[in-house]
């Protein structure tokens, strides 16, 4: 079985988490007989179409940017040849541009759809979209939402409840990278063996000026881990506040982001808004056993963070109750280490990326063998 997925960006221009989350598949699905491809867009210079891994990555070239969405006139043909080939397509959502594919090509496919996040800040741009929105999400064969929370909290998912399924996002340890102990030691050298990790884009939605106001007056190292578009303002905030024991990172390798997570302390994740709609970092910090703290949004964060079990959970948008929560961590190592333990457990029970790709496997099988589709599938 082929499976066609489809996304604005991929690996190698862009390293986010509805990336990992497409990545995951890919290395884990061909154990239950499917094959991935992806088509993505990118308007860097280099080959159309790259290998990675056990796959293959098509971009077509985006010639420009609405609301952080690209646009391609050359998508259109590699989508439909792409898609010809292909046994189910698998749209990850939000990605309006995918709409346009959907109906403009016009094939009688099979189709899923992961529905990772609502479009929560271009309000002005859903009112005009909204018709178009929901007319794809009603097209779509079976739409996936990535925890039980999301589905229950998103407005959008509960008029479509009948179609869809959850299936919690998933990783596999084995495919990050062993760390030497070398870098083990760099790391440790420079933070010691007790700091908390924020690891992340930095994005609007992520509550890193939460931290910031959190973190003031404190004494315990703050790591933060990535960049991205709020680099500068936040870079500017702490300097502003003359905060000396928030360390910001940019963008690492993989061995390096390994070695942080298995080095800290615990797992900061403050994002204040339903934009954030999973936490793939909250997940990468139970599969290594730490304890987590984050902000209650409705969302998956609260799937994968269980308050008093995993971790703590305060009030989003709320730097006290989250300073409260790095302090009571902080002093009390013996509750952290049993959280970190649990987490752990959670993770190994619910998140692992066998457990996501059986979960798919059967999807797409149940997707292709419907009465819709059923005279059509060749043996």
């Amino acid at each position: 079985m082929k499976v066609l997925h489809v996304y604005k960006t991929y690996f190698p221009d862009s390293v986010g988490g509805i990336e990992q989350v497409i990545r995951q598949l890919a290395l884990s699905t061909p154990q239950y007989g499917v094959e991935t491809v992806v088509l993505t867009l990118s308007s860097k210079e280099g080959e159309r179409v790259i290998k990675i891994d056990n796959y293959y990555i098509h971009r077509a070239r985006s010639v420009f940017e609405i609301a952080s969405t690209p646009f391609s006139a050359s998508a259109f043909f590699m989508f439909k040849k792409l898609a010809q080939e292909a046994d189910i397509i698998h749209y990850h959502f939000p990605f309006p541009f995918a709409d346009l594919l959907h109906f403009l090509t016009r094939l009688n496919k099979p189709t899923v759809l992961t529905y990772h996040s609502d479009i929560v800040k271009q309000q002005n741009l859903l009112r005009l979209y909204r018709p178009l929105m929901n007319k794809f999400l009603g097209s779509v064969d079976c739409i996936v939402a990535t925890s039980p929370n999301y589905l229950d909290s998103s407005n959008v998912l509960t008029s479509f409840r009948d179609k869809v399924s959850v299936i919690p996002i998933g990783l596999d340890s084995a495919t990050y990278p062993v760390v030497s102990d070398d870098r083990l030691g760099v790391w440790r050298d420079k933070f010691g063996g007790k700091f908390f990790l924020f690891a992340g884009v930095l994005r609007y939605y992520k509550g890193l000026h939460i931290l910031i106001d959190a973190a003031l007056n404190s004494d315990y190292p703050i790591v933060i881990m990535g960049s991205g578009p709020m680099e500068k303002k936040l870079k500017d905030r702490v300097k502003d506040l003359g905060i000396s024991n928030i360390y910001f990172l940019g963008f690492v390798c993989d061995e390096d982001k390994v070695a942080l997570f298995k080095l800290s302390y615990a797992i900061l994740f403050p994002s204040h808004l339903s934009s954030e709609a999973f936490g793939i970092s909250l997940l990468e910090g139970s599969m290594y056993g730490k304890p987590l703290i984050s902000a209650d949004i409705g969302t998956g964060t609260t799937y994968i963070n269980i308050n008093g079990e995993t971790g703590l959970v305060v009030p989003p948008s709320n730097s006290t109750a989250l300073r409260n929560a790095m302090d009571y961590l902080w002093n009390n190592p013996l509750i952290a280490e049993r959280m970190g333990r649990n987490a752990k457990e959670r993770y190994r029970s619910l998140f692992t990326a066998d457990n996501m790709a059986e979960s798919y496997a059967n999807l797409y099988n149940s997707v292709l063998n419907s009465a819709k589709y059923s005279d059509d599938i060749i043996s």
